[in-house]
């Protein structure tokens, strides 16, 4: 019985992944825009009606996210992964427990990483420049 319970803790040792059970699959991520209120959406679908908002994205996924409000230019940022410090603990982490194949889990989800920029902060541009911020030009001939 003994050696039935250590061959199923060592099982279940070396499939886990570490990365997975810490710091889990998803983040959320926050989406900020001067001047608020601008509408967010990704490249994957998500949306946020008004900003600033949060979104949990899986930690494997990519994306660009733009930013729209009436009278400003939109404007759309590349949101990337990278291995975290944390993460590349929990994804080592499974070297130590003998976990090949956790660490292969923790790459696959993307538990081992984190998203880049988070929080995600726009400043919008005006479409136009209102009208007391435009260079006046001297009316007459050029150069007098």
């Amino acid at each position: 019985m003994f050696r039935q319970c250590l061959f199923a803790a060592i099982v279940a040792t070396g499939v886990s992944a570490c990365g997975s059970i810490t710091r889990g699959t998803s983040e959320v991520i926050t989406f900020t825009s001067t001047p608020a209120g601008a509408a967010m959406t990704t490249s994957t679908n998500r949306t946020c009606p008004s900003t600033p908002c949060s979104l949990d994205v899986p930690r494997s996924e990519e994306f660009d996210a733009t930013f729209t409000l009436p009278g400003y230019r939109p404007q759309t940022v590349p949101v990337r992964t990278k291995l975290a410090g944390s993460g590349a603990a929990g994804f080592a982490g499974n070297l130590l427990a003998g976990g090949v194949i956790g660490m292969g889990v923790d790459a696959y989800n993307g538990a081992a990483f984190d998203h880049v920029p988070n929080p995600v902060i726009v400043t919008l541009v005006p479409e136009a420049l209102p009208s007391a911020a435009r260079v006046r030009r001297p009316r007459g001939r050029p150069g007098v």
